[in-house]
């Protein structure tokens, strides 16, 4: 297999995608390391992703001293940044340093990435990983349950009812849940509501495909949504009072349905009208089923956010599923 010229974000999931079940892995991944040595890609930023793939496809095939070649060659493209693709790297590092029997560097490694369990959602599964990897499972266990203390003492109001209400939470208790469950532990409460959460979540995914909401997958573009709520104002009951609160009630309705097939439907207010009355929700329904037009979601970090901003996903629309 050989790779085109000017990688983009979409072909390296594509890559991820096929890669371990090509002829030559280890091949792929040497072409990956070629391409960012030789500038083949679009963005320069996804460089330390290509790497990461890299090293990730060389720990699929055991090539330890490879892997850790690629990853340390992935941290040194983020330097100092700390943020979520910088910190999963280094618990990846942890994870090849654990296989390669160096516990006390793979500790040292990914000790100063504990305090992301409860800032991160995406940090509970890449740490609990790297550390069941290492055979310290019951250490990740420690670290899940001290972090859903810590979020659950600082939390406000009632016991969470829904994946979406819980935000970080649920991440917590769904990882610690897992590892406990590979443990072989007795279900405590937070097990319960992990499990009470989890069952919600699918039979709210369920319903959410059957009844396919129309108004949760509508997303104005700023411009329209400001005309929209400007003509319409009780409209911002559906959509949000302002434009980022539309993008993160969408973002968090995206990431709960997340699927292969999900997209949105970008609207406009003309025509909207033109369907009927817009504070009527059958025509609102028959305006996102006649519509051709559509967004594809998630886009890679790195790339172009979906809300049109021009600011990459990471640091636009992605964060909002977490509030």
């Amino acid at each position: 297999m050989s790779l085109k010229a000017d990688l983009t974000s979409t072909d390296l999931a594509e890559i991820r995608q096929s890669a371990l079940g090509a002829a030559d892995p280890l091949g792929i991944a040497a072409e990956l390391a070629a391409a960012v040595d030789a500038g083949r890609l679009s963005d320069p930023d996804d460089a330390g992703p290509a790497l990461v793939l890299a090293a990730e496809i060389a720990e699929s095939r055991s090539k330890l001293d490879a892997g850790l070649r690629y990853v340390d060659r992935a941290l040194e493209t983020y330097g100092k940044s700390d943020d979520g693709p910088a910190a999963a790297a280094r618990a990846l590092r942890a994870r090849l340093l654990f296989r390669a029997g160096r516990e006390d560097e793979a500790l040292a490694e990914i000790e100063p990435l504990r305090p992301l369990l409860t800032q991160d959602t995406e940090a509970p599964a890449y740490i609990s990983v790297a550390l069941a990897v290492g055979g310290r499972a019951r250490l990740a266990e420690e670290w899940l349950t001290e972090a859903v203390q810590e979020v659950l003492a600082e939390r406000e109001g009632p016991e969470p009812t829904s994946a979406e209400d819980a935000g970080l939470l649920f991440f917590l208790l769904q990882q610690r849940h897992r590892i406990r469950h590979a443990l072989g532990r007795q279900h405590d409460t937070h097990d319960v509501l992990a499990e009470r959460l989890e069952t919600k979540l699918a039979n709210a995914n369920a319903q959410a495909a059957a009844a396919g909401s129309s108004d949760d997958l509508l997303f104005w573009p700023q411009a329209e949504f400001e005309t929209l709520v400007t003509r319409f104002p009780a409209l911002t009951e559906v959509y949000g009072a302002d434009w980022d609160e539309h993008r993160a009630r969408l973002e968090r309705e995206l990431v709960r349905r997340s699927g292969p097939d999900v997209v949105l439907v970008p609207g406009t207010v003309a025509g909207l009208e033109a369907a009927g009355d817009p504070s009527d929700a059958k025509t609102r329904a028959d305006y996102v089923s006649a519509s051709t037009d559509h967004i594809s979601w998630p886009p890679e970090r790195n790339s172009p956010c979906w809300c049109g901003s021009g600011n990459k996903y990471k640091k636009c629309c992605l964060p909002r599923s977490r509030g």
